[in-house]
């Protein structure tokens, strides 16, 4: 492949919903390109754009892939997405890099959650939007409802309308040429199309006459628009968001598929017009190839014999001796080879000018949302924001063997994949693996047993509650050993009192006349404290608690720091049972995004939760955010379970607030269950 220049270069995200077709559509411009030699599918496992072994198994993408293609001297770089919500994290980094974006939409299916949600996806970014509609002439398929719809929910204007023949798509009719292309070849409009294409290019005139005050008057004086009029107009308004091409055809036909190529290199726009971006910093970079060498990391692969690095020039030209400067770690970072990626194959470069994306291999210390740049400008990108997995599983290897393999096997799927997170629970000894949905933790641990050669088990995480008390009492605590030699002793008494305002225990002392010397008074706390991890109850740490030491007596001689210290747990162990105790627990701040349509719904499943709801904001016309304060242990699934609410359109995030006293019913399912668990462990 030869290399192309800034202007000369598209890149294009492909989102959709699961399922649309996106990945059909661009095996198909693959193989009528002369590209493959066969028209791939997943589940035939001879695809190059969904190779890997989950996507074959599953029938659908998981992972982006880039697809790059040549056409009428232009280089298209195609990034295909998974529409699966599990997924998300792949869409957000093409999004990152990508300059327009074609949504794919099936014309058997209609506008579905996903196309919604790709939308919302490319208007946040404020990338122009094309929609393709396939699938045309499959049974049951509506293009007439599904544009209809677009037009209704995305302000979208098509640009061609479908030829049909017996049930197949033959060709397309262009509304601003107003010419035919059946079978491949131009064509006069067929003569059952003439008053459709003439309402569809009026309208269209319409939405470009908005683009420019010259043609407003021009068509408010009902002059015709030339062919170029209509061509600068229609890529003013996709700049601008005011026009939303609707494209259409057949993949499996090869029908619109050139149609939607031509479109994309006469209206959407290269990373050059950009003009200038902004750092991280907020210092202005220019988007062109006279510049300093940048580059940014959005994506990280990496099998069983090298890892690749996929860039985007972001300035600069960047060359097979280009020295790198990783500017995150001020580090220099050795070049592997350059390369261009198309699906699972890999093509050798020597050259990526400005704008343009590859990727590096093999290269040590560099990580997704990393710079490379030079030494002499280490300038920094924003780093993307991945999607946070809510959905926790503590994970645990099988065998003593797989200990170390998982820990190693983990971290390198974490430099990879940052929406998955790994936290480290001191208190509850797990280590709990958060993903954003079943298949998304699923896969990470198919991951670690076909890469890694590790199995592992999942459990739900253990909640952290809490335990205090919510009355008063006194109890002493007598250490006394003697077996020969120095003794031990220590005597303490200690009131237990509720302390809400602190959640650590608070220690004073009110010694008189010197009981207890205060030289114990050290070890007397550390014994409490450490008494305190250990609820009476349930096992749970000890929070919300004043104890004072009022009184206690000494030995001359076989007083000691750990005769008090064991005394100071004595009596706790006293104290606690009559201070009347009960269980605290955790209370989460959850932060639900919606569409509007859901709200009642959501309401009324919060109410199942023990929920509060706190806030309901409406973000525009169509999506509303929710806030409430919910108990954690409600929630353990609840990032499964709102996509099912949802038609896949809910996602939330979360974080703790605080403790409450749990209702009687729950803290009695609580302790009950931690008394089964000691019995269990006792019996081991």
């Amino acid at each position: 492949m030869k290399v192309y220049t800034t202007d000369f270069i598209r890149n294009v995200a492909v989102l959709g919903h699961t399922g649309a077709g996106k990945s059909e559509v661009l095996e198909s411009i693959l193989y009528n390109n002369k590209i493959t030699d066969r028209f791939g599918k997943a589940v035939d496992g001879n695809s190059i754009i969904d190779y890997d072994a989950e996507e074959i198994k599953r029938g659908m993408t998981v992972y982006s892939s880039l697809v790059p293609i040549e056409w009428k001297d232009y280089k298209v770089n195609f990034i295909d997405t998974p529409g699966y919500v599990d997924f998300a994290g792949e869409q957000v980094a093409a999004l990152a890099v990508a300059d327009s974006v074609v949504i794919v939409v099936s014309a058997k299916e209609g506008v579905q959650s996903g196309t919604m949600k790709a939308y919302r996806q490319a208007l946040a970014k404020n990338l122009p939007v094309i929609f393709f509609v396939t699938r045309v002439d499959e049974e049951h398929a509506d293009f007439v409802k599904t544009v209809a719809e677009l037009e209704r929910r995305c302000k979208a204007v098509p640009l061609v309308f479908p030829i049909m023949d017996g049930g197949k798509a033959t060709g397309v009719v262009n509304i601003i040429t107003r010419k035919a292309t059946i079978n491949g070849k131009d064509a006069e409009i067929p003569a059952n199309f003439v008053d459709q294409v003439e309402t569809g290019h009026f309208e269209l005139c319409e939405a470009v006459a908005m683009t420019d005050d010259a043609l407003t008057e021009k068509f408010l004086m009902e002059e015709d628009f030339t062919a170029e009029e209509m061509i600068a107009g229609v890529s003013h308004g996709l700049r601008d968001g005011s026009i939303r091409p609707i494209l259409c055809g057949s993949a499996i036909s090869n029908v619109g598929l050139d149609t939607l190529l031509d479109t994309i290199i006469n209206y959407c726009p290269s990373y050059a017009e950009k003009g200038t971006i902004t750092d991280a910093n907020g210092v202005e970079v220019k988007t062109s190839n006279k510049e300093d060498f940048s580059a940014f990391v959005f994506k990280l692969v990496s099998d069983n014999f090298a890892q690749a690095s996929y860039v985007k020039v972001m300035s600069g030209t960047l060359t097979s001796d280009t020295p790198l400067y990783n500017s995150n770690k001020s580090e220099n970072e050795k070049m592997g080879s350059l390369v261009l990626i198309r699906g699972k194959n890999q093509i050798k470069v020597d050259r990526l000018e400005c704008g343009d994306i590859g990727a590096i291999l093999k290269l040590q210390d560099t990580d997704v949302n990393h710079t490379l740049a030079t030494k002499a400008n280490p300038i920094q990108y924003k780093p993307i924001d991945f999607p946070q997995g809510m959905l926790g599983k503590a994970i645990w290897p099988k065998t003593r063997n797989d200990e170390d393999r998982l820990s190693s096997g983990l971290s390198r799927l974490a430099s990879e994949d940052k929406s998955m997170l790994l936290v480290n629970n001191t208190e509850t000894r797990e280590q709990v693996l958060y993903g954003l949905g079943d298949q998304h933790i699923d896969i990470i641990v198919n991951k670690l047993k076909s890469r890694y050669k590790v199995e592992v088990d999942l459990t739900e995480p253990t909640v952290q509650y809490r335990e205090t008390i919510t009355g008063t009492s006194e109890a002493q605590g007598r250490h006394k050993k003697q077996s020969g030699g120095a003794g031990q002793f220590g005597e303490v008494w200690i009131r237990f009192e509720p302390n809400p305002e602190q959640d650590e225990m608070v220690f004073e002392e009110e010694i008189v006349g010197g009981a207890v010397s205060k030289n114990y008074f050290p070890a007397v706390e550390s014994g409490l404290r450490e008494a305190m991890n250990k609820g009476v109850l349930a096992g749970f740490k000890v929070v919300q608690v004043k104890a004072t030491l009022y009184d206690g007596s000494m030995h001359p001689v076989d007083s000691k720091e750990v005769a008090f210290k064991s005394a100071a747990r004595l009596a706790y162990r006293k104290g606690m049972p009559e201070a009347k105790p009960a269980l605290l627990e955790p209370i989460i701040r959850a932060e639900v995004q919606i569409p509007s349509d859901y709200v009642g719904t959501i309401y009324g499943d919060f109410s199942k939760r023990r929920g509060m709801i706190m806030e309901n904001n409406a973000i525009d016309e169509e999506t509303t955010v929710i806030v409430a304060e919910v108990p954690q242990a409600e929630m353990m699934s609840y990032a499964t379970e709102l996509r099912s609410m949802t038609q896949g359109n809910g996602s939330y995030v979360q974080e703790f607030l605080r403790y409450e006293r749990a209702p009687k019913d729950v803290a009695d399912k609580v302790i009950a269950a931690a008394k089964a668990r000691l019995e269990e462990d006792d019996e081991d």
